[in-house]
């Protein structure tokens, strides 16, 4: 069952006429080149972008979703987190439950394990590097325990092992009924994890489906403008580039 659903949705210079259905229990991978319209679909599902057309959570237009029960709903993790104070990681992951209005210690756990933050919690986050700074803003979102997570570019600061941690880590909360959207550059990744994959270019829908169908050499072709060698039966899929 779709959790989310879009109509006709559109920014203007933005987003075009989108029509798309997000499901429960899946990774969603968002795709495409830059400026394809990534970030801003995703501003929009988190009510941060004005739009045309229609979109609903749960049949529910989310425009009449009162704030606090989409911040309880909808978690969002922009490109880049920035603290105006230098609070240590413990108490930047507690405000993800701010929305609830409580300190669950069970989900404040939960987000703080997944990520691998906890030698870092009495540290203050100005003292961290770039990725583990990218950890200690996504274990806050997870903290608030959203039914949809939207995620942009989680992966950008983060090595290699952190990654597939990550995307992991991911796949697991979808599994537990939710919704994960994440924008991801890394198109192996994409295919590996992700249950579906959406693909924007120049702000409109080409494909939606799962990565065999959505990663093909023309749809490369098309968005990307190179010539990719796609190779779906190899144990993960492989896209390299002639």
């Amino acid at each position: 069952m779709a959790i989310i659903q879009m109509q006709q949705l559109s920014v203007p210079g933005r987003l075009t006429n989108l029509d798309l259905s997000l499901a429960a229990n899946q990774v969603i991978g968002l795709i495409g080149p830059n400026g394809a319209g990534k970030s801003t679909l995703l501003q929009v599902l988190a009510g941060l972008l004005k739009y045309s057309g229609q979109v609903a959570l749960d049949h529910q237009p989310l425009a009449q979703l009162k704030p606090t029960e989409r911040a309880r709903r909808i978690g969002y993790l922009p490109q880049q987190q920035h603290s105006a104070w230098s609070l240590r990681v413990s108490d930047i992951v507690t405000l993800g439950r701010l929305p609830w209005g409580d300190q669950d210690e069970q989900a404040i756990a939960a987000a703080i394990d997944g990520t691998g933050i906890r030698p870092l919690l009495d540290k203050p986050i100005h003292h961290l590097s770039g990725g583990q700074q990218a950890r200690v803003w996504l274990a806050r979102v997870l903290a608030g325990q959203p039914r949809v997570l939207l995620a942009d570019e989680p992966l950008a600061s983060l090595d290699i092992a952190y990654q597939r941690q990550i995307m992991t880590l991911l796949t697991g909360y979808a599994a537990q009924g939710n919704t994960v959207l994440v924008a991801v550059h890394d198109l192996n990744l994409a295919a590996r994890y992700c249950d579906q994959l959406v693909l924007l270019h120049e702000g409109q829908l080409i494909q939606q489906g799962p990565p065999a169908e959505v990663l093909t050499p023309a749809h490369l072709r098309l968005v990307y403008q190179v010539e990719a060698r796609v190779d779906f039966a190899s144990q993960p899929p492989m896209i390299s580039l002639y």
